[in-house]
């Protein structure tokens, strides 16, 4: 029996599904038909062995059960005219199983189109995951706790507001392509995030949805040779270098370590080396982004030995280049932290004290937890303790939780201490 690669199907689903959709359309249908030829190889490949071309089976396997699924379907039988209509008459009929179709990846263009402009972020993740990620919809609704159902009726909306839109199944034009590039980048960006930093759930991260976000920037990289101001790299480079970091982020028991308290000997150098150097090759082609900048930022951290050598002068210079061009809260928050870690705690408090005011922070739990450690930092445990309780109140993550509430304890202040 072959065994067959465990990355080799959900590698290859969206390739499929983007060949389906780019021939027949029907994106739904293509879909089902994708799902059901990853089915047949899942069960005939470890019996029968893995095809020398597998792509080009399940294409041919999945474009004979699109063709049976239309047939099949009275309420779709009047848009198969229109198919025909639009196809070339050798794509009338499935291709032989033994045919190779033309060596064509248009997962690129798949995830174009999930991440079209008239869906809300949400959805274009949720569909961008399913369509392009391969993850099934009960991983999806796992991972941003949520019941498999509301995902479902997510995805499907996203589905028929795209194919209400009209849109046709390519790249988009010139014109578009610099805009609708940066709405792919901002998804992939916020998959890693909620992978990275999961905002709830009993773990501090998801690992799973890091290394999708991962894989599917490769995949942007790879289809995207002469990206021309550089961001798919400055993103596949933050990835890359934040990532790293990851086997020294927390406890055994799931707390996290601040990066000053890491042991850098379990950060992965492949990692790191590799995201330097895509950010090293593409800071000098053109325009600054603010992935790129993200990504030297973290290249600094991350090349430094030992924590007490981090060179905080440079990252400092880096954030007021980032404020220029992507000036938000978050950044700002960065910012600051820097800024204390050169001209010392009471900088970085008097920066926080203009920051406590902006609404989009109001909820955030990272305010109080920087301003508890920049207190602790100017040695006032008092009010240190109670801004690390206001974050307490703030995190939803249990870990997280538990880290900011053992630093208050670990003041060794008591609570009638602290109300006086």
């Amino acid at each position: 029996m072959t065994r067959v690669p465990e990355d080799l199907l959900r590698r290859l689903a969206p390739q499929v599904l983007a060949a389906l959709v780019r021939r027949y359309g029907h994106f739904d249908t293509a879909e089902d038909a994708t799902q059901e030829a990853l089915l047949a190889a899942a069960t005939q490949w470890p019996d029968a062995g893995v095809p020398d071309d597998p792509r080009a089976w399940l294409i041919a396997v999945a474009a004979r059960r699109l063709t049976d699924l239309l047939r099949r379907d009275q309420a779709r039988r009047r848009r198969e005219g229109t198919v025909a209509e639009r196809a070339l008459p050798e794509e009338w009929t499935a291709p032989a199983a033994d045919r190779p179709p033309a060596p064509t990846d248009d997962s690129l263009t798949l995830l174009f189109l999930c991440c079209h402009p008239d869906l809300s972020p949400a959805s274009q993740i949720a569909l961008t995951l399913r369509a392009v990620g391969g993850l099934t919809t009960a991983e999806i609704a796992r991972g941003f706790l949520v019941p498999e159902a509301t995902m479902t009726r997510r995805i499907t909306r996203a589905k028929q507001r795209i194919k209400e839109s009209g849109t046709p199944f390519r790249m988009p034009a010139a014109g578009e392509r610099p805009q609708r590039l940066a709405a792919v980048l901002r998804v992939l960006y916020l998959i890693f995030t909620e992978g990275y930093a999961t905002a709830s759930g009993p773990a501090l991260h998801r690992a799973d949805l890091v290394v999708e976000a991962v894989r599917l920037t490769r995949t942007v990289h790879r289809l995207l040779p002469d990206d021309s101001d550089g961001e798919v790299a400055g993103l596949l480079a933050l990835m890359l270098l934040t990532d790293a970091r990851r086997a020294a982020r927390s406890t055994p028991d799931g707390q996290p370590i601040p990066m000053a308290d890491q042991d850098r000997s379990l950060w992965d150098a492949a990692m790191i080396a590799e995201g330097v150097a895509l950010v090293s090759a593409a800071l000098p082609r053109g325009p600054v982004g603010p992935y790129q900048l993200q990504a030297a930022i973290a290249a600094v951290h991350d090349e430094t030995a030992d924590a007490a050598a981090t060179d905080w002068p440079q990252i400092v210079a880096l954030y007021e280049v980032l404020l220029r061009i992507d000036d938000n809260p978050v950044v700002r928050l960065n910012h600051l932290v820097a800024v204390a870690m050169v001209d010392g705690p009471a900088a970085g408090l008097a920066l926080l004290d203009g920051l406590e005011g902006d609404p989009r922070l109001a909820t955030d739990h990272r305010v109080p937890a920087v301003r508890a450690h920049l207190l602790e930092r100017a040695d006032e445990p008092v009010a240190a303790r109670e801004a690390y309780l206001a974050a307490v109140r703030l995190a939803v993550n249990p870990q997280l939780q538990r880290y900011l509430a053992g630093r208050a304890t670990a003041l060794g202040v008591s609570g009638r201490s602290a109300d006086r």
